[in-house]
């Protein structure tokens, strides 16, 4: 190995890469989200055969996804899901609490404040700019695009 000039080693390098399995991860992502969504799904049907509104439908959904996101990731299934799922795990609203859950259960030893509430945010915190920021370019976009109609 100590002769090989940089061709030599960029091949034998390519060939110790394992290689990504996108079928397989394809498959999990989708039966995983899908998992996350159907338990959603559950929770809307059963508040709405309770009679709730639709408001209070989606909250609630919402609330319970999120509070059962975090719990698992505190008790820390939510990680083994999330290695199995990929993005399938990451995308859906459990992903969201997963991603401010981990970093202040990991940052927890530096105190409350310096540690929780600081680092809470390092992962959904690009998130919520970006996210934020975009949606406010779509509102003007929709608001000068559709002014007459």
């Amino acid at each position: 190995m100590e002769n090989m000039n940089k061709k030599e080693y960029q091949k034998y390098s390519e060939k110790k890469v394992p290689k990504p399995t996108y079928l397989k991860n394809i498959i999990f992502a989708f039966l995983v989200g899908g998992a996350i969504c159907t338990i959603g799904q559950f929770l809307r049907t059963w508040m709405m055969k309770n009679g709730l509104d639709e408001k209070a439908i989606a909250s609630g959904t919402s609330i319970i996804l999120v509070f059962l996101g975090a719990l698992l990731t505190g008790l820390g299934v939510y990680d083994e899901i999330g290695k199995i799922g990929g993005a399938g795990a990451a995308v859906p609203i459990t992903g969201f609490s997963n991603a401010v859950v981990s970093p202040a259960m990991e940052f927890k030893t530096e105190g409350f404040i310096f540690g929780v509430a600081s680092k809470m945010f390092t992962i959904a915190g690009p998130v919520l700019v970006y996210g934020v920021g975009s949606s406010v370019i779509v509102g003007i976009l929709h608001l000068l695009f559709t002014k007459g109609r």
